[in-house]
């Protein structure tokens, strides 16, 4: 092997190679050890005081952080703060970690690495190494990957990690001065993908809030900007086009049977039984998007099962609303789709008389409307709209020959926008391949980064 290409730079690799007999590890440099984690280490599981809701667990000012698995979704790499921190006998019922050691959360966002910065305490959602001597970011690099996992503890499609199969991972491993070399190396170079995706990401974000912007704009003030404008009395709307009507949602709503129902409550579904390889798609919150029907990810009910719910069920051009979580996310079943059914109370269907309001205008519209929809939801555990505050919501009513003038002349505008927010979504998701492959590449020794220098920004390639 002479050189291997990432990130468009070919790096060095090592002068031999054996074989480790690992699949995700494959072959690393001959004067590495490849051992199992286990031999380096214990693996031990958090603990949680219970219940874990008693107010005597939790105290502002208490020592140790408490760590949720959502914290360590949302963080990058180290842990540095926790919205709760646990009282001294909660601390006492948990597992104490000092600022720098590395956990790895085994439920929920399964296989995330982080180090904590702070002293924290960790419930058995998470593992632990308390032995570990070798050089913790190296490990840390190892899990980030995501390679090591491949394989392991699968059950259906959900990766389930334990002590065991943690204990169980065979890595490559260098002396300690050269897992810093690789460490100093994937830190630099990691950093500067990280500011490309976070460019990215700034623009992704930019551009819906100007798709927002342009399609608001359209559906509450219409497309003639001297055309004399009127108060429309409600407060999301605030002015619209004189000639313009406004109403409840209900006035535009087919009338004809379940034109306007959320999905059954979930004690209707037994998904063990209920869902199936292939049948009929079940549409769930994550396929409601502003961007449209997403199909990635969809779930099938058994044909029997589907006939019995019959009442929630879909077909192309019903406008589809998320009412709980992420409120006001809508799109339309796509022609594609001939019939579908809701998941649960989560979303509803509406079938608009068309002959008085288009479904894309009425998706348009929900999607203008997300700040007023969060303020009527009830908010007591999560955001919910009930069926009654969906019927109820005030919208513009305009002719709907102008309606379809203004998706005419709107649409080639939000296509623009969608295409831009498509190239750079596209380009992140490759930054971020591209970061993993450098990351697995390093602490597989699939390159030779012991002459690294970050002189100018750069390592040294060949």
């Amino acid at each position: 092997m002479t050189g291997t290409a990432l990130s468009g730079k070919k790096y060095k690799v090592y002068p031999e190679y054996k074989n480790t007999d690992e699949v995700w590890l494959g072959d690393v440099p001959t004067h590495w050890r490849d051992i199992k984690i286990n031999r380096l280490s214990l693996i031990k599981r958090g603990a949680s005081p219970r219940p874990i809701d008693d107010p005597k667990y939790f105290d502002a000012d208490g020592e140790y952080a408490w760590v949720r698995i959502a914290d360590v979704t949302a963080c990058d790499t180290y842990l540095e703060t926790t919205p709760q921190r646990l009282s001294t006998l909660g601390a006492s019922l948990s597992v104490k970690l000092e600022p720098n050691e590395l956990f790895l959360s085994i439920a929920g966002t399964v296989g995330k690495p982080c180090i904590n910065k702070i002293k924290a305490c960790i419930h058995d959602g998470f593992v632990y190494f308390p032995e570990y001597k070798e050089n913790i970011k190296f490990l840390y690099y190892i899990f980030a990957a995501g390679e090591a996992y491949k394989g392991l503890g699968k059950f259906g499609t959900q990766l389930n990690l334990n002590t065991e199969t943690v204990g169980g991972i065979k890595v490559g491993l260098p002396c300690l001065e050269e897992q810093e070399k690789i460490v100093t190396f994937l830190d630099h170079e990691t950093a500067k993908i990280d500011t490309l995706i976070a460019k990215q990401e700034k623009l992704i974000e930019l551009l819906k809030e100007k798709r927002q912007a342009v399609i608001s704009h359209a559906v509450t003030k219409g497309l003639n900007p001297n055309a004399p404008m009127r108060d429309s009395g409600v407060e999301w709307l605030g002015e619209v086009p004189e000639h313009w009507g406004v109403g409840a949602l209900k006035h535009i709503v087919k009338q004809a049977k379940n034109s306007m129902v959320d999905g059954p409550f979930g004690s209707s579904v037994n998904t063990d039984e209920d869902y199936v390889d292939s049948g009929i798609p079940v549409i769930r919150t994550v396929n409601i998007t502003n961007n449209g029907f997403v199909f990635e990810n969809l779930m099938f009910m058994r044909e029997a099962k589907f006939q019995e719910l019959q009442r929630h069920s879909v077909h192309p051009n019903d406008v589809l609303f998320s009412k709980v979580g992420t409120i006001g996310n809508a799109c339309l079943l796509p022609e594609e789709v001939p019939e579908a059914i809701l998941s649960t109370t989560g979303s509803c269907k509406i079938t608009v008389e068309d002959t008085q309001y288009l479904p894309q205008f009425l998706v348009w519209v929900i999607q203008s409307m997300n700040q007023q929809l969060m303020l009527i939801a009830n908010s007591n555990v999560q955001p919910f709209l009930n069926m009654s505050n969906i019927k109820n919501l005030i919208i513009p009513m305009p002719n709907v020959q102008e309606q379809a003038k203004i998706i005419g002349a709107t649409t080639s505008k939000v296509e623009k926008i969608d295409n831009a927010i498509s190239k750079s979504d596209q380009l992140s998701r490759s930054l971020k391949e591209r970061k993993t492959a450098l990351i697995s590449a390093a602490v597989t020794g699939k390159i030779d980064v012991r002459d690294f220098v970050s002189e100018q920004g750069q390592p040294q390639g060949i």
